[in-house]
């Protein structure tokens, strides 16, 4: 499922003294299928971008378009529910989701809150815990007396049991172990693969994008200031430091290298392959 946004702006308290405008006519397409970033400095307008792809908000103009839902100032769609069950979004602070007592009910109402059919309930439940690393021991625990890398591993589970086309995460990484942060890089490669889905990641975790992520854009004071695949955003060294991201540090070292010692390992998205070609050069 696409998402595209045609000219949007958002102010907030809009047509009042308060007025703040946070987008300025964006114009962008998530593609289908793909893993797409959107990194940048604190208070560029990142988080209120997912906000108007799962309809929490309306733009103050211009157009997102969400599969077939269009979403324009002051006109809500009658398929509003058709977004929701079609677009997951787990938040920054993920215990901002829960209410309910246990981690099964929560579970359970976000099946019945997106009329998610299924003859085996338990089981949907069950393997949502799983593919985030959790075993059924969590079920009959309290979601507010979890860990934060927990709560977090638990709000993903809501969301991929109801199976929608289009998962959205807020600095997913934020709380996780380094055992649970390579977990949830695997899960997230094996939606797209495997699950064909749409991923939109909102995140300073530049290491983790680096590895997963099709395409980047950098938002800057409202505006998209760069886009392009990650090769062209995390290669260019004046362009992180002008908009403030932190280079992956696998990028990082092959740079240093070719510094220091004059040779040129290439890009590499993993850890392992960089290995292999250090290895291949102290031969």
């Amino acid at each position: 499922m696409e998402v595209k946004f045609k000219d949007v702006s958002y102010a907030y308290n809009n047509n009042t003294q308060l007025k703040n405008q946070v987008l300025k006519d964006l114009s962008f397409e998530v593609k289908s299928n793909k893993i797409t970033g959107f990194i940048g400095p604190n208070g560029c307008g990142k988080t209120t971008i997912i906000e108007l792809i799962n309809g929490l908000i309306l733009p103050t103009s211009g157009e997102v378009i969400v599969g077939d839902v269009i979403l324009q100032n002051k006109k809500r769609p009658k398929n509003i529910n058709e977004l929701r069950s079609n677009v997951g979004l787990v938040y920054q602070n993920p215990e901002v989701q829960f209410f309910c007592k246990t981690v099964r009910k929560e579970i359970e109402f976000a099946l019945k809150n997106f009329n998610y059919k299924t003859e085996e309930k338990e089981k949907r439940i069950s393997d949502a815990l799983k593919m985030v690393g959790l075993d059924d021991g969590y079920l009959e625990r309290s979601p507010f007396k979890l860990s934060k890398g927990e709560q977090r591993k638990v709000a993903i589970a809501l969301i991929l049991a109801f199976n929608p086309k289009i998962i959205i995460m807020d600095e997913p990484t934020m709380g996780l172990d380094a055992s649970s942060r390579k977990h949830l890089i695997k899960l997230i490669k094996m939606m797209k693969i495997r699950y064909d889905k749409t991923i939109i990641l909102v995140t300073t975790d530049t290491d983790m994008l680096h590895g997963v992520a099709d395409y980047i854009y950098i938002v800057n004071e409202g505006r998209i200031a760069r886009a392009g695949d990650k090769y062209e955003i995390f290669s260019d060294s004046n362009i992180l430091k002008q908009y403030r991201i932190k280079c992956p540090k696998i990028v990082e070292f092959s740079n240093l290298v070719e510094t220091k010692k004059g040779i040129k390992i290439g890009y590499r998205d993993d850890i392992s392959d960089l290995m292999k070609d250090v290895y291949r050069y102290v031969k």
